[in-house]
């Protein structure tokens, strides 16, 4: 698999017929999966800035069916240091958000991607191919939310299904194109919505959300190991099909 940065580089090209793509070409292909973070916070008038603009997520019928929890200063830290602590003691815990892993998990290309990426992690920050103690330790920094200053946990209207989850997804993918444009670092952890019996008893988070995913956000620590690489996508070879007759 190669990535696509031939399409996206012809992008300023089209912007002289006032197309705009280059802008959103520049946030895709500069935003990445930020592991390390250094200990400044996000003044909240550009948190405010942030989640304003990832409000304007598309939704099916415009319902916005999201709602999120951001911590800051003291509440983030006591959230790390709870999370991490039940996360010591009982391991994933997925409640009754969806099912994971997903039915059939992850086969063929897409065990493949998967693997890929994460060898790319293990192998920046010096973990040996095997060494399961060093690998756990890594995955464990999950529930240290990677030492970011803040964190954003987001829910769905529960009624609202796989429908709900979806508009959740744009959300999340809105809110990290977000974050780059003001210069942010952010990573979508799958991961907090394994540990939801926790995180729905810490927020009071009623039954009628479902716990969808956290991001952990701030500035990235540059120099940090994990920071170090970028992930690959796929050709449109491999993506798309076309059907012209």
């Amino acid at each position: 698999m190669t990535e696509t940065t031939d399409t996206l580089a012809e992008a300023p090209a089209l912007a002289q017929n006032g197309d705009r793509s280059a802008y959103l070409a520049e946030l895709l292909t500069s935003r990445w999966s930020c592991r390390a973070y250094d200990q400044r916070e996000v003044p909240r008038p550009v948190i405010e800035r942030l989640l304003s603009l990832a409000q304007r997520s598309a939704s099916w019928c415009n319902t916005q069916p999201w709602q999120v929890i951001v911590t800051s200063g003291a509440g983030t830290e006591r959230f790390r240091a709870g999370l991490a602590e039940y996360s010591a003691a009982h391991g994933a815990d997925h409640g009754d958000e969806f099912e994971f892993p997903p039915p059939g998990a992850y086969t063929g290309v897409y065990r493949e991607r998967r693997r890929a990426s994460g060898w790319q992690l293990y192998e920046a920050v010096g973990v040996a191919r095997g060494d399961r103690e060093a690998s756990a330790r890594q995955a464990f920094e999950n529930f240290r939310l990677f030492g970011a200053p803040h964190v954003a946990i987001v829910t769905t209207d529960a009624e609202q299904g796989v429908y709900g989850a979806v508009d959740g997804g744009l959300y999340i993918g809105t809110f990290l194109l977000a974050a780059a444009s003001l210069g942010l670092a952010a990573v979508p952890q799958a991961a907090l919505a394994g540990r939801s019996r926790f995180i729905r008893e810490y927020f009071d988070i009623p039954a009628d959300r479902k716990i969808l995913a956290g991001i952990s956000f701030g500035y990235a620590a540059a120099d940090h190991p994990a920071n170090s690489y970028r992930t690959a996508r796929a050709p449109l070879s491999e993506v798309v099909s076309w059907r012209d007759q």
